[in-house]
C-alpha cells in the first residue's frame, strides 16, 4: 500500500472516530453532552459553542470525505483500468462450441 496509503488510512480512521464523537456531543438545544462545552453563557466558549462544534464537524466531514476518496484512488486495481479490452479478450479466448456439442467427459 505504501507510506501514503498507510498515512491516509490512519487519518481516515482518526477522522471517523472524531466525527462520531463530535456528532454525539452536539445537541439542538445546547443541553446534554453538548452542554459540556457551552451549556451556560459563563463558560469558556460562551453562547458560540454551537458555531465551534458546527465548524469542527464540517471540517472533520470534509477531511473524512477527502480521505475516503483518496483511499479509493490509491487502492484502485490497475488490472480493471480497461474493462472493455479485458472483456473483449475474454470473449475471444472462450470456446465457440455450443454446450450440447461438448463431449460427455466434461
Amino acid at each position: 500500500m505504501g507510506a501514503v496509503g498507510v498515512a491516509l488510512l490512519v487519518l481516515f480512521c482518526i477522522s471517523a472516530v472524531l466525527l462520531i464523537i463530535i456528532v454525539m456531543l452536539q445537541d439542538e438545544q445546547g443541553e446534554g453532552l453538548g452542554g459540556i462545552f457551552g451549556g451556560g453563557s459563563s463558560s469558556a466558549f460562551g453562547s458560540r459553542s454551537g458555531n465551534v462544534l458546527t465548524k469542527f464537524t464540517s471540517i472533520l466531514g470534509a477531511v473524512f470525505i477527502i480521505t475516503a476518496f483518496s483511499l479509493a484512488w490509491f487502492n484502485r486495481s490497475v488490472d480493471n483500468s480497461d474493462l472493455l479490452r479485458a472483456a473483449k479478450e475474454n470473449v475471444n479466448n472462450q470456446d465457440t462450441g455450443e454446450w450440447w456439442d461438448a463431449p460427455e467427459g466434461n
